[in-house]
């Protein structure tokens, strides 16, 4: 079955608080590629260390890569 990605932004993405968790997400990465951590293409994530995506603190990014990064969700918090 193919994915319906027009349901899904209805249901999902188009969400007040995805747009803002969103957009929060995208902020941590700005802040990260003023410092050069990180740049366009490099298949890089910033990493919210305690997956809080509103906590932009400098402390609490860090670059990882996108298989590191994206395998969290599925372990239990540290």
């Amino acid at each position: 079955m193919a994915r319906n990605y027009k349901k899904e932004y209805e249901n999902f993405h188009s969400r007040p608080e995805e747009k803002k968790r969103r957009a929060e997400r995208n902020k941590a990465r700005k802040l990260m590629e003023k410092k050069g951590l990180v740049s366009k293409g490099d298949k890089k994530d910033v990493d919210h260390k305690d997956r809080n995506t509103s906590n932009n603190k400098p402390s609490n990014l860090r670059v990882a890569s996108k298989k590191v990064n994206r395998s969290k969700n599925s372990r239990t918090k540290a």
